[in-house]
């Protein structure tokens, strides 16, 4: 019988609605080769990838009555053409328009007959370039059976069209009958899987519940310790609807390693950490953000972040790393000094890294199916599962490995992730390193964020801001 879905990866599907998508994407733009890229050699490509993935060729089939969680089954009909889209931009296509495309795009439910995953080729941006735009739904992407669909097409050597020979034979999918005999021994093999389900799943969500309570105490205790009331009134929460916007913002690292490497001989040589350099830009940006709006910023103000970190091993530039862990800070957006923002993110992550209140990769693996190649969609799973309440905005932030990737031949420039939005949630950022860069990717809701790129500004100026400030090191 087929694999049938967890219930965490099932409630990706049932928490879908059409104002919050749950699928994570990307923006991956590449150089052409000398010889050329085209719609049919990335048809090739994926072809010739997902034949070590077969989850790509699955759908969900849902168990009548709901007695069960649904199963994956083989798609009979598979058509990769489905999937591998072509467009393209009026040339010279500037990054203006294709976050447009972007915007249009990604809101736009997968469909449920057929595998949970699109890939777009958009042809005509300016300088010769192209973008692959991907879509892979959360109930698909467990890093256990599937990894993303970015993942799958990247490589750190440029592909000669090594041929590979596809075996693959989908495997006749079973009856209603057949799915109703196996969920009646599944409950009989556990006697509680039917009273679950007649109950709506009450007890696996308390299960889930209790595995990340168990996970997430230690961190939940340090913001009821240091803040025991619910995340602050911001503008970045609000009804959202179905529209998007969409934002990138490219930077490079050795910006961020110039200030750590300052703050470091300084008086105050803080553990201070690149991915604390990232949170006081987006701190200092949000700051500005909400000046340009009108809002109160005193020197109390706040932001409370959640945050899932990865830290990579520096000695291993080649990995994505295996250490995970997921943090709650309040971002100090009413500071005015930028140093003085940063010494005080870099002090309030430590005092949860050091004092044993953060996730470690163990725990989430448990919570959510944690693997390396999917720490976004992880990040993503975390801000979904968790109340809203405890904090204003998810940032995900993945260092990638700092040497050339290649779809085909294509070599990679850049790569912009493209968070889902949860409800209540105007803005979602995630940000990847890799090869030199920062690359953030901004998706917001259109009405509740038109301003999407005064905040993509005011990162850029921010981080302008921390390069040039005399007193990091003090």
């Amino acid at each position: 019988m087929p694999d049938r879905l967890s219930s965490l990866d099932a409630s990706f599907l049932y928490l879908e609605e059409a104002t919050t998508a749950m699928h994570v994407g990307s923006v991956m733009v590449f150089q052409p080769p000398d010889e050329g890229f085209d719609y049919d050699r990335l048809v090739r490509l994926v072809s010739t990838r997902i034949a070590y993935v077969p989850r790509y060729r699955q759908r969900v089939r849902e168990v009548p009555g709901h007695l069960a969680n649904p199963v994956w089954v083989d798609d009979e009909d598979f058509d990769v053409t489905y999937h591998v889209r072509r467009s393209a931009l009026p040339r010279p296509g500037s990054d203006e328009q294709l976050e447009e495309f972007v915007a249009r795009i990604q809101p736009r439910p997968l469909d449920r007959n057929r595998p949970l995953w699109e890939v777009y080729l958009v042809e005509g941006l300016a300088e010769g370039r192209f973008a692959i735009v991907t879509k892979s739904h959360q109930a698909l992407v467990d890093g256990i059976n599937a990894v993303d669909i970015a993942h799958v097409i990247l490589d750190t050597d440029p592909d000669r069209e090594e041929p590979v020979t596809d075996t693959w034979r989908p495997t006749r999918e079973p009856s209603d009958i057949e799915l109703v005999t196996e969920a009646l021994v599944d409950a009989v093999r556990r006697p509680s899987q039917i009273l679950d389900n007649v109950r709506g799943g009450v007890a696996d969500v308390r299960a889930i519940g209790g595995r990340v309570v168990g996970a997430l105490g230690a961190v939940a205790s340090t913001v009821a310790r240091s803040a025991a009331r619910p995340a602050p009134t911001s503008p970045l929460n609000a009804e959202i609807g179905e529209a998007r916007r969409y934002c990138m913002v490219g930077t490079d690292l050795d910006d961020y390693r110039k200030v750590r490497a300052r703050v470091a001989r300084g008086s105050y040589s803080d553990d201070v950490t690149v991915n604390d350099v990232v949170l006081a830009t987006i701190s200092g940006a949000l700051r500005s953000w909400l000046l340009t709006r009108g809002e109160a910023v005193h020197n109390a103000t706040t932001v409370r972040a959640m945050v899932p970190v990865s830290v990579y091993d520096a000695a291993d530039t080649t990995r994505l790393g295996n250490r995970v862990t997921a943090c709650f800070v309040d971002l100090p957006v009413g500071e005015p000094s930028a140093s003085m923002r940063l010494h005080q993110i870099a002090f309030a992550m430590r005092q949860q890294m050091e004092g044993g209140q953060a996730v470690g990769a163990e725990s989430i693996a448990g919570i959510a199916g944690f693997a390396p190649p999917t720490l976004h969609s992880l990040g993503a799973r975390l801000g979904s599962a968790m109340s809203r309440r405890l904090f204003n905005v998810v940032i995900t932030n993945v260092p990638g490995p700092q040497q050339p990737l290649y779809a085909g031949d294509a070599r990679m420039l850049s790569s912009y992730p493209v968070m889902p939005l949860a409800r209540g949630q105007a803005v979602s950022i995630g940000l990847t390193s890799y090869d030199g860069g920062v690359y953030f990717g901004l998706n917001a809701d259109r009405d509740a964020m038109p301003d999407v790129d005064v905040l993509g500004q005011c990162l850029v100026d921010s981080l302008a801001e921390l390069v040039e400030s005399r007193d990091s090191g003090r």
